[in-house]
């Protein structure tokens, strides 16, 4: 996904003929510096461990709903084994023995959980005599839309940057993504990082 189209180009300082190639090269930068495929709404799908209180974070945000009511696709959790439960709780052991549920997957449907957007926390209800639950499987939709202006102002300093590079050697539509991550360090400035900061993902524990 490019986050600057041509016709923006002259409102973020850039000239009109700015190679298209520079723009698509800085969004590529920009995606491998935030750690996700793309800010856009995309789908994602991660294994996380559930806390004691079932609950779990989402490491790509924000969360978005698209045409349904919650961003969660699918999700489905793992029954903690039989040998992290003793002795803990007894009664939640010995049923999991009894319907040979401990470490098998079950389904969850997906209104069922609290999920906050902004912040990608979850919470689900946790089980009765069943045993606990120890993960989460979980897909999701998550991304920008529309683009906030900081990621625009950040992919037209990058161009700028590549631009103010002699090493690159900027002609025509000949720069490509591996050439401009070769000098990532210096196109990636301070200004660019702090633009970038609210959009990178943290992988969740």
């Amino acid at each position: 996904m490019e986050y600057l189209s041509a016709d923006e180009y002259e409102k973020y300082g850039l000239s009109a003929t700015t190679p298209a190639s520079l723009a698509a090269g800085a969004s590529a930068l920009i995606d491998a510096h935030c750690r996700r495929k793309t800010l856009g709404v995309a789908e994602y799908t991660e294994r996380t461990r559930l806390g004691r209180t079932g609950s779990a974070r989402l490491s790509y945000l924000p969360l978005a709903c698209g045409a349904g009511a919650t961003p969660i696709v699918r999700a489905r959790v793992r029954y903690r084994a039989c040998s992290d439960l003793h002795p803990v709780n007894e009664i939640a052991a010995e049923v999991a023995q009894a319907f040979g549920m401990a470490g098998m997957w079950a389904d969850v449907a997906p209104d069922s959980l609290d999920v906050r957007n902004e912040t990608g926390e979850l919470t689900m209800a946790l089980p009765g005599l069943t045993p606990p639950f120890s993960e989460m499987e979980i897909t999701y939709t998550a991304g920008l839309d529309p683009m906030p202006e900081a990621v625009k102002h950040a992919c037209a300093t990058i161009v700028r940057n590549a631009q103010a590079t002699p090493a690159l050697n900027v002609r025509g539509n000949t720069v490509d993504r591996m050439h401009l991550e070769y000098f990532s360090d210096s196109l990636l400035d301070t200004n660019v990082r702090a633009l970038l900061a609210p959009y990178v993902a943290q992988k969740a524990g």
